[in-house]
């Protein structure tokens, strides 16, 4: 028998962390790790819409970094030492570091600010580049308010926003897209 999907309990506009506390969805952090299921999906969009299987395997790997950093939003911070959740780790964002330098081997020099475009897979990259940057601000909120994050999970989605910018541009790279330079209006 299949597990059910609805319990109910969530009726009354509450929901439960890991480790029981009961609070509104309303809640920041709910707010945060829900967003960082939104970055997720993107993510798998864009699994799906480039062809590079290096690049299909690394963000794969994102998405399990992911799951791991809404795992650690999830819990209440009183009770995360009782209980046993993935963690991240310093060579997670190493791991972005490299194949960010490994993409910018390839691409030309930046002299502009560019427009999102020319390709849904160059144009979904940036959708999941702003969406990790709200992740980022919606942390950053939390540690605001008193609210634990583990600093890493900070470092790594800032890291991840910068591999997205690159992925971008390495994507439109290798599909021959010329890169729209931002023409400022000055009149």
């Amino acid at each position: 028998m299949a597990l059910k999907i609805y319990t109910k309990s969530g009726d009354l506009g509450t929901t439960s962390l890991i480790g029981g506390t009961r609070v509104p969805k309303s809640h920041l952090r709910i707010e945060t790790y829900g967003t960082i299921d939104e970055l997720n999906s993107y993510i798998g969009l864009i699994i799906d819409l480039v062809s590079d299987e290096p690049t299909k395997l690394m963000l794969k790997e994102i998405q399990d970094r992911l799951f791991t950093v809404g795992s650690s939003l999830a819990c209440d911070p009183e009770k995360v030492p009782s209980m046993k959740i993935p963690d991240l780790k310093e060579g997670d964002i190493e791991i972005l570091e490299k194949e960010i330098d490994k993409m910018n081997e390839v691409l030309s020099e930046m002299k502009f600010f560019i427009l999102p475009g020319g390709h849904p897979a160059i144009s979904t990259t940036h959708i999941a580049r702003c969406v990790c940057r709200r992740s980022e601000r919606l942390c950053v909120n939390l540690q605001e308010h008193h609210l634990f994050v583990d600093p890493l999970v900070i470092k790594y989605i800032n890291r991840l926003s910068d591999y997205l910018f690159i992925l971008s541009r390495y994507i439109a790279h290798q599909l021959g897209v010329a890169e729209v330079a931002w023409k400022p209006r000055v009149n």
